[in-house]
């Protein structure tokens, strides 16, 4: 008798594991399937915020860049005050950005013209794993170790923009062309307290 009741709960015991593993199967998977609709409608609602966000800094930059100024400029003023206590204030800007096929030339200029400084040259080498000893060594002697480095020559975006205002402030002629410079104007808007 005591082997008929271990059977009778070992067979219980198994078709109730049966059902709540079924429920939990079902049930988890719908979960599962819920979280990724979630994740993935929210990636989709992401996505579009960012592309309004772009079409918004798109609008704001030609309002700033170019109606506001050129409408200042229309009434004869650079600057205003709001009834909130913000100001208005028409900036020059200024920007650059050498082409890449410019670059061997713009930098021969700047060269030639004691502006050489601004020009970054970072040497570079990659070294695999393990290889600790050779990257140090390399630091001093590269080309005896039979290494090639990669070497790249840049200004910063910001320096390069620096040297542009600066130039043009001082009345200096230089090419702008080559450097892809321009100046521009922005309206800025300081919020009142």
């Amino acid at each position: 008798m005591s082997v008929d009741l271990t059977q009778m709960m070992e067979a219980d015991f198994e078709n109730k594991q049966a059902t709540s593993v079924e429920k939990i199967d079902q049930q988890g998977l719908t979960t599962v399937a819920e979280l990724a609709r979630q994740i993935r409608d929210k990636e989709v609602t992401i996505e579009a915020l960012e592309e309004t966000i772009k079409e918004y800094k798109k609008d704001l930059q030609k309002l700033t860049d170019e109606e506001m100024p050129a409408m200042l400029a229309e009434i004869g003023i650079s600057s205003f005050a709001l009834d909130d206590g913000s100001t208005v204030e028409v900036k020059q800007t200024y920007g650059a950005s050498i082409l890449v096929q410019n670059r061997p030339t713009a930098f021969e200029w700047l060269r030639d013209h004691q502006y050489g400084d601004i020009i970054k040259n970072t040497v570079s080498c990659q070294f695999g794993r393990g290889e600790d000893d050779q990257a140090s060594a390399f630091s001093t002697f590269a080309e005896t170790h039979g290494f090639l480095p990669q070497q790249k020559t840049e200004i910063h975006p910001q320096t390069l923009r620096a040297f542009v205002k600066e130039r043009c402030e001082a009345g200096e002629e230089f090419p702008m062309e080559l450097f892809g410079a321009w100046v521009g104007q922005r309206a800025v808007i300081k919020r009142g307290k």
